[in-house]
């Protein structure tokens, strides 16, 4: 039995583009459908860092950090929005290991460093992963004007106000976590991305049109244990 984490999510870019539901509806799991603000489903690239990443009860620290990127899209099942992760690239290979072998998320070890300074994020993403394709991840991010709550905002609240998460495990079953957190505090941001390759490893041809972005300092999280979903193929 695998116990519940607890962790840090910190200095998070949300980098989120409209497109067709039906695009996105040929990548998920049946049992699964994309949800869509405004008519457009939408996909996201969201670079951060993890932080006293622990089994719960434990204190912070004897946590471990964990920076990440990783590309998702927003579905929906039984009525609950939810999340659904096309991959997530880290750093550290026995943590990357142990996602994939106890909680079944789609982990790609990579070599990450993530520096804050002067008010801005510079993120750099290689995978690693022995087998797989190379993909590649450079940004450098800051947020911009004042802060709001996700809730005040429909798009935001769409994009970041969701508790659980769905993935595929290496068996092809379908798997959830629900997570607990505080209501989301977002800025505006702005980004400058030298390098995506993360989105064509998954199948995705990056959008030209300008995506929407978010950045927050990040909150605190308690994440359950990855079950089976019944009826999810």
């Amino acid at each position: 039995m695998v116990l519940p984490l607890e962790m840090g999510w910190r200095h998070l870019l949300f980098e989120s583009w409209p497109v067709d539901p039906d695009l996105l509806r040929s990548h998920l799991p049946e049992g699964l459908e994309p949800d869509e603000h405004d008519g457009s489903a939408w996909l996201s690239v969201i670079p951060f860092t993890n932080v006293a990443v622990r089994p719960k009860g434990l204190p912070r620290s004897l946590g471990v950090r964990l920076p990440e990127v990783n590309v998702r899209t927003y579905v929906t099942r039984d009525g609950v929005p939810s999340v659904y992760f096309f991959s997530l690239d880290a750093q550290g290979l026995a943590s990357v290991a142990g996602a994939r072998l106890f909680h079944h998320l789609p982990y790609y070890y990579a070599r990450i460093s993530l520096e804050w300074a002067d008010g801005r994020v510079a993120f750099e993403s290689r995978r690693r992963h022995p087998g797989d394709r190379p993909a590649r991840y450079e940004a450098t991010y800051w947020p911009t004007g004042e802060p709001f709550a996700a809730a005040e905002d429909p798009l935001a609240e769409f994009l970041v106000e969701r508790y659980r998460f769905y993935t595929e495990a290496p068996d092809g079953s379908v798997r959830h976590t629900d997570v607990r957190h505080d209501p989301w505090t977002l800025y505006p941001a702005e980004a400058s991305v030298e390098t995506d390759t993360l989105l064509r490893a998954a199948g995705f041809r990056r959008p030209e049109a300008e995506p929407v972005r978010y950045y927050s300092p990040g909150l605190d999280v308690t994440a359950s244990r990855s079950e089976r979903s019944a009826g999810v193929n």
